[in-house]
């Protein structure tokens, strides 16, 4: 598939492969503790993409640039998977943490407009909010489940500062680097870093279908396939651009949902995606003197 092709289809890609990791992580999260989820989970990616790479033209990145990837690694995969499964682990219910999950863009503009000089319109401005609205309008009647606590509100703060840095960080210093050589230095730095929070965390892997279903999916669909296609965008569009793609998350998962588990979706929720698509689409419109993906 051509650049020109794939950059068309890229953006649709990443949502849906992204989103469906909501549905792994509800068959897995059952079944085992949320580190030694994620232990095995970068594992698994890490051992596949070591057995691909020696068939692939891979540049591997060199010394300085490469403590530029293991700490983008450490923001965009090791800090915001560990919060989000810690904070769903701590009682917080899926509608909140997609909440705070979904200020991603808004951060990711701010940070960008100041770090990478990536000017924001008036339309721009006027996405992100309606964004925010479109996944409050989806979310709002799981607002109400689980259970709010300190523990879950923080780790799910910490996922959010940890992917919104990560993006400007990834864009601003790691945008050239070999997409695969990347996630396998993610993988095996957010390895290294969470097997002894796993080894002190109680409990075990239950091992049955629905975890290797689980396990499985969230490795080879949002490890490989969403992570590598982010990173992709990143390298060829501006970080608030790609960012803005998140608030098409929480109303993917919504509809993923009801195909696959019946879920039901109100007619609010469908007036939150439509809301949602509207506000992506004035966000990723460009400023004067800035380039889009490639085409």
């Amino acid at each position: 598939m051509t650049t020109h092709r794939f950059a068309r289809i890229a953006p649709a890609l990443f949502v849906l492969l992204w989103s469906s990791g909501f549905v792994g992580a509800r068959f897995g999260i059952p079944w085992a503790p949320p580190m030694h989820f994620l232990v095995a989970r970068f594992a698994l990616v890490l051992v596949l993409l070591s057995l691909a790479t020696p068939f692939l033209q891979v540049q591997w990145p060199r010394r300085h640039m490469l403590r530029h990837v293991i700490a983008a690694g450490l923001l965009v995969q090791t800090g915001y998977f560990a919060g989000v499964f810690q904070a769903m682990h701590a009682g917080l219910s899926a509608g909140m943490v997609a909440l705070i999950a979904g200020l991603q863009p808004v951060v990711v503009s701010v940070v960008a407009s100041v770090v990478l000089d990536e000017k924001r319109n008036w339309r721009q401005w006027l996405g992100l909010l309606l964004g925010v609205a479109g996944v409050l309008l989806v979310i709002e009647h799981k607002l109400g489940q689980g259970v709010i606590t300190l523990a879950g509100v923080a780790f799910c703060a910490l996922a959010l500062l940890s992917i919104s840095l990560g993006t400007v960080y990834q864009k601003r210093f790691c945008a050239g680097v070999d997409v695969t050589a990347t996630s396998v230095v993610h993988s095996a730095v957010s390895l290294l870093v969470l097997t002894p929070a796993a080894l002190l965390e109680p409990g075990a892997i239950v091992w049955n279908g629905a975890f290797i279903f689980a396990l499985l999916w969230v490795s080879l669909v949002v490890s490989i396939g969403a992570i590598g296609i982010l990173l992709w965008l990143l390298r060829h569009g501006e970080a608030g651009q790609v960012s803005g793609l998140f608030f098409l998350v929480p109303p993917t998962t919504a509809v993923i949902a009801w195909l696959a588990f019946g879920e039901s979706v109100s007619g609010l929720m469908w007036l939150g995606m439509a809301v949602a698509m509207l506000g992506v689409w004035l966000g990723s419109a460009r400023a004067p003197g800035r380039t889009a993906l490639p085409e």
